[in-house]
């Protein structure tokens, strides 16, 4: 289980090969100087709810792996990740099974 550390330190668990998707695209939209939201589900094993955070430049973000070594990676997923976050709502995490939902038509 990896962690993304957003802010002052405030850390959020994720899933490495999720996180792993979710850093490339974040990076993707941080270099092109675009902010936006970041949305996930909380887990019920975990509490259960929802988190917003707001992406920006301006903000210290890190993201923090468990395991050594980068997973492969899904570039239909980075494309669902990538295009939930043009919507007004921002980007939505979502696990690799439920990407097909999010693609564009």
């Amino acid at each position: 289980m990896g962690k993304l550390v957003y802010g002052a330190g405030q850390e959020y668990d994720l899933d490495d090969r999720v996180l792993s998707h979710v850093k490339l695209a974040v990076v993707a939209k941080l270099r092109r100087h675009e902010s936006f939201l970041l949305n996930w589900d909380v887990p019920v094993e975990q509490g259960s709810g929802r988190i917003s955070l707001w992406i920006s430049r301006e903000v210290p973000l890190a993201f923090q792996f468990s395991g050594s070594r980068p997973p492969a990676i899904n570039s239909q997923w980075l494309e669902a990740l990538m295009h939930t976050s043009q919507r007004t709502g921002g980007m939505v995490v979502m696990s690799e099974d439920q990407l097909e939902a999010h693609l564009p038509d």
